[in-house]
């Protein structure tokens, strides 16, 4: 079995596959995909409008900053809310810049772990861990997601009707979740890429309804003093400029998700072109449209301190209430609720789409199983992995919150991880990308990746530190175990398996007419 590791496979696809002129004939991007040694097994069903959704749901603007923004009002207030947001967006946007450049020369499945591969194809470890620790990282955003809605339908109890929710019947919400995502990813790219378009039109309007609700019902209104200047503390830590740089970890967390896009690039027409579209516009969209939430939000906030003694399951419950009341406040958590069920089933697409790239190059296990694709072009085996490993997971929450919370912070570090991996390769090898798409930087790519390499590698180290003091078990920043958990199983698989299976990208055209 041939791998990809020098020159793409020359000629046409008509040369490839044997067929005769017209019999298969193929767009122009299944062309691009035969160039790079890879049989086309997805119908490109998939627009500009749907791909830009997937990314859209990946990022989801209304659910991670609903999610995390009592991190950076707790950590900076609202001075470290809107200033570490546009730093944060700006950087993000660079390294979206970088992503696109590399995403238009290589359409493939597999994104990042591809990209990796094929720009340093004597080190096939770094193509191995990239894959590996980024899928992972897939299935525990999913995981965070679906334990999200269900804390959101919690606190939609809790604010209607007064009760609060066990840790067993939010997780029981969260395995519902899981299912329904597992469902809707096994009726295939139609199915996904029609959520995505609804997503998009869901986020604007959404975005919209929220902000004009909060602006006209929040009976006290801050002065733009407070909005662009108020700092807040309660983090315990004495160093003003360290507790900002904490509140800049909402916006990252927000903000990742861009390059889910390149994870549907065999799915989408004309990829080389709409995917780098796709995940540089759903970033620049993302930062205009988080911005208008994110200043509606700091307007209308009625008490910092209230939304930090909060009882209820998740914190911006306790905003939209002291806000705009009970009933204006459950239509707002449904607004974000319906968001993140959509963003929770994007992840999953990527991480099924990953299993299959990955066992399509002999880089994960049961490779017949899967890169098998059902009747509706869904790689099923894929999907119910993420679902069954996000099932178990969920209980963890039973047991400690801390530990639950642990594990998926570390999604947030390998998403982050794995965007450093093909941008340090960018940084030091400028050559690497010896084919430029349609999407070129030109003179200023190496720049744009260097900003992009340096930013990266300061939020890693930012994530682990901790974020509260005096530091004890309950408020330990334990995410850098849950990393290093990751890391130990990503190595062990390359020592005991990985190094002997994979070699680099596999020419499933040439495998085939062999």
């Amino acid at each position: 079995m041939s791998t990809l590791h020098g020159n793409p496979p020359s000629g046409t696809i008509e040369e490839l596959t044997g067929t005769k002129d017209g019999a298969f004939m193929l767009a122009a991007s299944d062309q691009r995909l035969v160039d790079l040694g890879y049989k086309p097994e997805f119908r490109r069903e998939m627009s500009l409008f749907g791909v830009l959704g997937i990314s859209f749901c990946a990022i989801g603007i209304l659910t991670g900053m609903s999610a995390a923004f009592q991190t950076g009002l707790f950590a900076g207030g609202p001075l470290g809310l809107f200033w570490g947001w546009n730093i944060c967006s700006l950087f993000m946007f660079l390294i979206a810049l970088s992503l696109a450049e590399i995403c238009s020369s290589y359409p493939t499945l597999g994104g990042l772990y591809f990209w990796v591969c094929k720009m340093k194809p004597d080190l096939p470890i770094l193509g191995f861990c990239t894959g590996w620790i980024y899928s992972i990282a897939m299935v525990f955003t999913g995981t965070s997601g679906n334990l999200s809605v269900a804390l959101y339908i919690a606190s939609m109890a809790e604010v209607g009707q007064g009760r609060s929710m066990t840790r067993v019947e939010i997780v029981a919400i969260a395995w519902a979740v899981n299912i329904f995502s597992g469902i809707i990813n096994t009726v295939g790219t139609k199915a996904i890429g029609r959520m995505s378009s609804f997503n998009v039109w869901w986020t604007l309007g959404g975005t919209f309804v929220l902000v004009i609700t909060l602006l006209v019902k929040a009976p006290v209104k801050n002065s733009a003093s407070f909005v662009f200047t108020d700092f807040q503390n309660f983090t315990g830590w004495d160093n003003r400029g360290f507790v900002v740089l904490l509140g800049f970890l909402q916006a990252i967390y927000t903000l990742e998700g861009c390059e889910t896009a390149a994870q549907v690039a065999e799915e989408a027409k004309r990829a080389e072109f709409l995917a780098p579209l796709a995940v540089v516009g759903s970033i620049a969209g993302s930062w205009l449209i988080g911005l208008a939430y994110m200043l509606a939000l700091l307007f209308s906030v009625q008490s910092i301190p209230s939304v930090q003694a909060t009882t209820y399951a998740i914190p911006i419950a306790q905003l939209f209430y002291d806000a705009v009341g009970p009933s204006l406040a459950i239509m707002c958590l449904f607004v974000v609720t319906l968001a993140q069920v959509m963003a929770t089933i994007t992840a999953f697409t990527a991480s099924s789409r990953l299993f299959y790239a990955l066992a399509r190059d002999n880089a994960f296990p049961a490779k017949e199983k899967y890169m098998a694709l059902n009747r509706f072009q869904a790689p099923y085996w894929g999907v119910w992995t993420s679902v069954v490993v996000g099932c178990i997971i969920s209980c963890a929450y039973i047991g400690s919150a801390i530990a639950f919370n642990a594990i998926l912070s570390s999604a947030a570090i390998s998403v982050m991880l794995g965007y450093l991996q093909p941008i340090i390769i960018r940084v030091f090898w400028p050559d690497s990308l010896s084919e430029r798409g349609p999407f070129n930087l030109g003179q200023w790519s190496w720049p744009i990746n260097l900003a992009g390499f340096l930013f990266s590698t300061f939020i890693c180290v930012l994530f682990i530190l901790p974020t509260a003091y005096p530091v004890n078990v309950l408020n330990m920043n334990y995410s850098i175990v849950a990393v290093g958990g990751v890391l130990v199983i990503v190595a062990v698989n390359w020592v005991t398996w990985g190094r002997f299976s994979f070699v680099g990208p596999v020419q499933t055209i040439a495998s085939e007419k062999s």
